[in-house]
């Protein structure tokens, strides 16, 4: 066996698309009875009500430059693409709300249109190259074209989130909509470079939108399989690895998984200085994820919010910033910013006929084992009243039961670690090759490494594309849009 993958996030198989694209004998071993890491369907409440428990909503899948290379419609993926990408209920029924278009967007923003128009819009402009390069490993060299868009969006980027909104808006609509986007990094707000992962949403939302696949994001999983197995991959279910003497013989092994969790694995075949800069990655905040099954939609009191797939449940820029910076304080927020998807609104599929499926989370202390179903909803019935008598059945899971079924998301923390400047050049450690451990046969490619959190496989595909010189001595099959377009 040339190459085992030991975790069937949309990370590891990536990894496992580039090897075998090599020509490469690879197999993708998962401990769970199905594949698919935080990117799974399920009927968590009622029969016949499907339900993504963790990612929902996609914009960086339609970004990657390796999904984007891979005939993943072939195989089933469609995409489902809602009216407003994402839309920010205010208190008395106003909002602000994303959809592709810039102009129509900045239309919206009363007297901070012309302002969204000239800076937004510019970044805009260059994203076909600005976002592939940010989901690059940060120590290589841009792409070619991408060092002046970088060049413009580096310093807005590096600033924190509520101060760039303060700077740049002077309507409440224009900065809680910006500060929506910035919660997405699960830190502080007056934290350097919060403006970053704003932008980039902000961008992907201007550019391929914010799509989810029919059917729920096991289709993205479904697809990847489908096409591993094309290749000659196999992945193999069932399978739990808790030592390397799990493992079979193989030049070549690639974790899926949390740092701490590779140490538990592999820990005896790593020196223990490399082991002690592995126990300082940090992990951040968790989250408190709620899935409901409903009578019908979420009846918000805003128009654009029951044409969104996403919904940023939080209200002003400073309820926001308070929402995010409570959990880093230990403590949890009286009024969450709560994440909303409603796919059922355009795609009917995944309930019964003239039913909806809900789909929330918000942010908790790390490690919480707190149900925070009654604030969550609140904050929900703030802006959508009558929400409560839709509810027919909900699902939650804790910070602690996130990690509990599924130990990546170490204190519930489903971005991999934290993402502030510090770690986003040192994931999981600073190295020329972060994937790479001293170990030659032993490799992470996990969200703990660049370019982090997210589903677009891009750490899994870095990390397989440095294992093809490093042990192979090959390169990596050219990455080319797929002859469909559409992925």
């Amino acid at each position: 066996m040339d190459a085992i993958v030991i975790g069937s996030g949309p990370n590891g198989l990536a990894a496992a698309i580039v090897l075998a694209r090599a020509g490469l004998d690879v197999q993708v071993l998962e401990a769970r009875d199905t594949p698919g890491g935080g990117a799974r369907t399920e009927e968590r409440t009622l029969p016949g009500f499907r339900h993504d428990p963790c990612s929902a909503v996609h914009p960086l899948a339609r970004v990657s430059p390796l999904f984007r290379s891979l005939p993943l419609e072939r195989h089933g993926l469609t995409w489902v693409r809602p009216e407003v990408e994402v839309a920010h209920p205010l208190d008395g029924g106003h909002a602000a709300a994303l959809v592709r278009d810039v102009g129509s967007t900045a239309a919206g923003l009363g007297p901070d249109g012309d302002s969204y128009r000239r800076r937004i819009g510019r970044l805009a402009r260059d994203a076909d190259r600005l976002l592939p390069a940010l989901l690059g490993p940060l120590v290589s060299l841009p792409p070619s074209g991408a060092l002046g868009p970088l060049a413009r969006f580096g310093p807005a980027g590096l600033r924190p989130a509520a101060g760039l909104a303060r700077g740049w808006f002077v309507s409440e609509p224009a900065r809680a909509l910006f500060a929506g986007m910035a919660a997405h990094s699960i830190l502080p707000l007056d934290r350097a470079a919060t403006s970053a992962i704003a932008l980039v949403l902000m961008l992907a939302g201007h550019g391929d939108g914010w799509p989810f696949p029919r059917g729920g994001s096991a289709a993205i999983t479904d697809a990847l399989v489908a096409h591993l197995e094309e290749l000659g991959g196999e992945v193999a279910c069932g399978h739990p690895v808790r030592s390397m003497s799990d493992l079979p013989e193989a030049r070549v092994y690639l974790f899926d998984v949390a740092p701490r969790n590779l140490v538990a694995i592999a820990g005896e075949r790593l020196p223990a200085r490399y082991r002690a800069r592995l126990a300082r990655f940090r992990h951040g905040p968790g989250s408190f994820k709620i899935d409901w099954a409903l009578d019908g939609p979420i009846p918000w009191s805003n128009a654009a919010c029951r044409r969104a797939g996403t919904v940023h449940v939080g209200g002003s820029l400073d309820e926001v910033a308070a929402a995010e910076a409570a959990p880093w304080a230990g403590a949890h927020a009286e009024r969450p910013f709560v994440l909303v998807a409603q796919p059922t609104l355009f795609d009917p599929s995944r309930a019964p006929a003239g039913k909806h499926v809900g789909w929330g989370y918000c942010h908790v202390p790390h490690g919480s084992n707190e149900d925070r179903t009654a604030a969550v909803e609140a904050q929900i019935e703030r802006f959508a009243p009558g929400f409560h008598d839709r509810v027919l059945a909900r699902s939650t899971r804790t910070a602690a039961d996130l990690e509990a079924w599924n130990p990546n998301y170490v204190g519930g923390d489903i971005a991999g670690g934290v993402s502030d400047l510090a770690q986003l050049v040192r994931r999981p450690v600073f190295g020329p090759t972060p994937y790479a451990t001293p170990d030659p046969a032993i490799w992470l490619c996990s969200a703990s490494t660049p370019p982090g959190g997210g589903v677009h496989g891009m750490s899994g595909a870095h990390a397989a594309e440095a294992i093809l010189g490093a042990v192979f001595g090959r390169s990596p099959e050219p990455r080319k849009p797929a002859e469909s377009g559409a992925n």
